[in-house]
């Protein structure tokens, strides 16, 4: 039977009060004092929606991932629906990578994450005194490629980066021996000389060119990254306030709501807002540790580990991205940009921590055997 005093026993205000905050915020950027506000409208609802579902994800027993196939099915899924969406999804700004339902669309590159995170986590519980050897680093490494590489051709050269850090973070949080550390550094080296060579699009080398020298066409690839330090610029000490970015309410720096909505919040809440940002944002992902810290087994460390890696990577990497230090890759922030698929994904990994930390206490059980 299920008991409200054990559901609320692993919720985590500190976590949720943040979050809430960083949704909010992202909100009213999205607000307009000319126009419509369609963006802000919509993401009301798909606030709402992101919360209860994520007050769901954190009631499950989670002990069961911990053996069984259940996740090595939610991985065969996974791929099945990221095979599917290159044959039948929409083309929305030159890549084929959601599926249109109408009334919402579905992104399945985002759940997949989580997914790559639960496989992974489980991968390394198992074989967490025997991770020196290098094969598992190998075999890890094919489970993250399958997803990758099927983001990768969509094409989604952001969520790809991203699939890419959660395994590596997690590789290293696994125990990862240095000399192997620098194997895979080599690999990944050799690798994106390789598909700098035969795998990129003109467009993707024209924006990590672009990163190189952003202002060399301004007019044309380095557009948007002008225009985002531009915004960020102008925001200043306190900021234009809320509504009222002209380079974002006026259009001037595309995708505002999604992409660059961090130059977007910058504008309107200047250096104080950025500050208060990267606070929040930090106390998430300190609470997101403080449960891997806690938590009642490797798996669950494991889990809560990779989506703080999730998280941190998303964050810096949009953030790079609007302030011109890192390539134009098309990547939200998590909790602040706009869009249902995105956040829901995000707050179902909270609450899925949260329901793994109401059995903390049961940190010192025997062992169970797992297998991927």
């Amino acid at each position: 039977m299920f008991r409200w005093r054990t559901f609320f026993s692993g919720f985590d205000a500190a976590l949720v009060l943040p979050v809430l905050g960083l949704t909010l915020m992202g909100l009213v950027t999205m607000y307009s004092h000319v126009g419509d506000n369609a963006f802000f409208n919509k993401q009301i609802v798909w606030i709402v929606a992101a919360f209860f579902v994520m007050a769901i994800a954190a009631i499950p027993d989670y002990r069961s991932l911990r053996t069984g196939n259940t996740i090595f099915y939610f991985f065969l899924g996974t791929v099945a629906s990221l095979i599917l969406v290159l044959f039948i999804g929409e083309i929305t700004l030159g890549a084929q990578s959601r599926f249109n339902f109408g009334f919402f669309s579905l992104q399945p590159s985002d759940p997949a994450k989580v997914v790559l995170i639960l496989v992974l986590a489980k991968y390394f519980a198992k074989r967490h005194e025997q991770i020196g050897d290098f094969k598992h680093i190998i075999i890890s490494g094919i489970y993250a490629v399958c997803i990758f590489g099927l983001v990768f051709i969509q094409p989604d050269f952001g969520s790809a980066a991203i699939l890419f850090l959660v395994w590596f973070g997690m590789v290293l949080v696994s125990g990862i021996k240095l000399r192997h550390l620098l194997t895979v550094f080599m690999l990944g080296v050799i690798t994106f000389a390789t598909m700098w060579q035969f795998v990129f699009f003109d467009y993707q080398k024209a924006r990590i060119m672009t990163f190189l020298n952003p202002l060399a066409d301004i007019q044309g690839s380095g557009y948007n990254a002008y225009q985002s330090t531009v915004a960020i610029g102008s925001g200043g000490l306190l900021g234009k306030g809320v509504g009222y970015g002209t380079q974002s309410k006026l259009l001037f720096l595309p995708e505002y709501e999604t992409d660059f909505i961090f130059a977007a919040y910058a504008e309107e809440w200047g250096l104080l807002g950025v500050i208060l940002l990267f606070v929040l944002f930090s106390i998430v992902v300190w609470r997101l540790l403080y449960h891997a810290n806690n938590s009642a087994t490797n798996f669950e460390r494991l889990f809560a580990s990779g989506v703080a890696i999730l998280f941190v990577a998303h964050f810096f990497i949009h953030i790079g991205m609007n302030i011109g230090l890192l390539p134009v890759t098309g990547t939200t922030i998590p909790f602040l940009s706009y869009g249902g698929s995105h956040l829901i994904t995000e707050l179902v990994a909270v609450g899925m921590v949260m329901g793994m930390s109401r059995y903390t206490q049961k940190r010192y059980e025997a062992t169970d055997l797992l297998e991927v």
